[in-house]
């Protein structure tokens, strides 16, 4: 390639060629390797100490490799060439190199652009947090192996829940594949699920509204020969977060969600529960419960209008001592 029509490189090198660098390559008398070349811009990536030796010895003419690609990449390549061989970056030239992959390759991870610059994790960290990457942050970033991976795992970890309870022999690799995450995360949700809680722990649920866990299906997945039955209990991330009273509404409501007929006949099964006189009336309560809730409606429509607001008295009076029933095992749970 004619020296000639190269350009000076987007070097990451803040002051320039080293001269004194170049006089001793060139008096080696040393053959070197090709130089890099942006093929649409037509600069050079890698190799300004070389392409200066060539023009020391009298040469017109150099070996180059084209590059195709983003001028962003390219500045990424000639940052990953002078850290790996040549004349060393200094860590001021390194971090400012950093701190510029980190706007343009948001969605690297830091480790990613820490393996590229020759910095710590940590400190490209602290880069991006300085900078700034935009009005909308990226919701994954690819690692050192290529790979995306999500900042969040809430909605993938939410999307192998339902996809554990609509298909609860699938292999984890597969859910995984689907939902996005990894296959110990998947593995983390299905036990969360067997113990009757959120598929997301506290500490990674996002503050926004209308995030809780569907569990729909999930008493099924957990009963059918697919795992003991378990009071439900507060996940370890909820302990972390300090002691609180229990609460029996939120309890209440995953069970609304799940399917209460297998529950019940998981419960029936129970020897704790069928052989004493306390345990088979709690059955047959919940027996009741449960072929009332399946005709509320009908239920409602036979009752006279006369009679409406004792029933509907008579109903919150039971709702009232089935709240104080839960709080009551709530309270045992965690004592």
């Amino acid at each position: 390639m004619p020296i000639t029509l190269l350009l000076p490189a987007d070097s990451p090198r803040l002051s320039g060629e080293n001269m004194e660098h170049a006089r001793a390559l060139a008096a080696s008398e040393k053959e070197f390797p090709p130089i890099v070349v942006h093929r649409s811009t037509m600069r050079v990536i890698d190799g300004m100490h070389r392409l200066r030796v060539a023009l020391i010895r009298g040469c017109s003419e150099i070996a180059v490799r084209f590059f195709e690609g983003s001028e962003a990449d390219a500045f990424v390549l000639a940052v990953e060439s002078n850290v790996g061989h040549g004349l060393p970056l200094t860590l001021t030239e390194r971090t400012a190199a950093a701190a510029r992959i980190v706007l343009t390759h948001p969605q690297w991870s830091d480790r990613a652009i820490a393996s590229t610059t020759g910095l710590s994790a940590t400190t490209v960290g602290a880069l991006r947090r300085r900078e700034g990457v935009g009005s909308v942050a990226p919701t994954a970033r690819i690692g050192r192996d290529g790979k995306v991976r999500p900042l969040s795992t809430e909605e993938g970890r939410r999307a192998a829940g339902k996809l554990i309870t609509e298909s609860p022999d699938a292999p984890l690799r597969e859910i995984a594949k689907k939902a996005g995450i990894s296959p110990g995360t998947v593995r983390d949700v299905r036990e969360r699920l067997q113990r009757g809680e959120d598929p997301v722990p506290a500490t990674r649920r996002s503050s926004k509204p209308g995030k809780r866990a569907r569990l729909t299906g999930v008493a099924q997945d957990r009963l059918e020969g697919r795992g003991q039955v378990h009071p439900s209990e507060q996940s370890r991330s909820q302990l972390a977060d300090g002691p609180s009273m229990p609460t029996p509404g939120a309890a209440l409501e995953e069970l609304t969600q799940a399917n209460l007929d297998v529950l019940f006949r998981n419960l029936c099964r129970d020897p704790s529960l069928r052989h004493t006189e306390m345990g088979r009336l709690l059955l047959r309560m919940l027996d009741m419960q449960l072929a009332g809730a399946r005709c509320w409606n009908g239920i409602a429509q036979a009752i006279p209008a006369h009679r409406t607001e004792m029933v509907s008295a008579a109903a919150a009076q039971c709702a009232r001592a089935w709240e104080a029933f839960a709080s009551e095992l709530a309270l045992r749970r965690i004592a």
